[in-house]
């Protein structure tokens, strides 16, 4: 039955990407960045909404609170694809990803996004990516969007952490915007390389922004794994049988 549900929500994800992405990709490029922002945040809602109701997948946040109106420098533990979706719906409206520019090569996701004005990087560039992410990051975050970064580049399966790169600790050592830390066990449910999607209720932790005045980039670094990491394990990194009934924060 989990791999019917998840058939079922994957047509449904595909649907959507196209419905969305072929109207974007001709004039979401005039469209001013607030409008781009709630198209956005519909789409992710509706996908968010499609989980719970298809796959029985919901999610619950803690820390609402600590979410920033002014802009501000996410970082984010990266273990599934549902991240990518619950952030641009969490989130405010008015972001900008950094990401391999090889997703703006995907028909339809990739057509969709380009609008957004990511910052799309060679990641086998080394300092010039870094450099790339600094520039276009800074000037982003003094337009007023927050820049979302996963630090450790690739989904890491529950249990396991990756090499945080230091990209966004220097972003936010070198522009004096402050770090959003954001910890989950998404990956427990929608696993990396696997198309099921599991019954369940993801739970979300948004830190307390930090503070860089004073702070170097390692400093930095070390701060947001040391919490992301303490958190991710105090959350269930393994299913239980007996599906959770709350629904937590779901979608309106």
């Amino acid at each position: 039955m989990v791999a019917v549900r998840s058939s079922l929500y994957l047509l449904f994800l595909f649907v959507t990407v196209v419905v969305f992405s072929v109207p974007l990709s001709v004039v979401g490029w005039v469209l001013p960045q607030t409008v781009l922002g709630r198209i956005g945040r519909l789409w992710a809602g509706m996908n968010l909404a499609a989980l719970r109701a298809i796959c029985g997948l919901n999610y619950r946040v803690t820390g609402l609170d600590n979410l920033r109106h002014e802009p501000c420098v996410v970082l984010c533990k990266h273990q599934s694809a549902w991240e990518t979706i619950a952030l641009r719906f969490l989130l405010s409206p008015i972001q900008t990803w950094v990401l391999k520019r090889e997703l703006l090569w995907v028909p339809f996701f990739g057509w969709g996004i380009a609008p957004y004005r990511p910052i799309a990087i060679d990641r086998s560039a080394g300092r010039r990516a870094i450099r790339q992410v600094l520039e276009e990051g800074t000037q982003a975050l003094k337009q007023g969007r927050s820049v979302v970064i996963f630090p450790e580049g690739t989904r890491v399966p529950p249990g396991q952490r990756g090499r945080y790169g230091l990209g966004g600790a220097l972003l936010a050592e070198k522009s004096g915007f402050p770090v959003l830390p954001i910890a989950h066990n998404a990956g427990v449910f929608w696993r990396r390389r696997d198309l099921r999607k599991y019954p369940g209720v993801v739970e979300v932790v948004i830190g307390e922004p930090l503070a860089i005045e004073g702070l170097g980039a390692a400093q930095i670094n070390q701060r947001v794994e040391a919490w992301i990491e303490g958190v991710v394990a105090s959350l269930p990194n393994q299913r239980t049988e007996r599906v959770e009934t709350e629904r937590g924060a779901g979608p309106p």
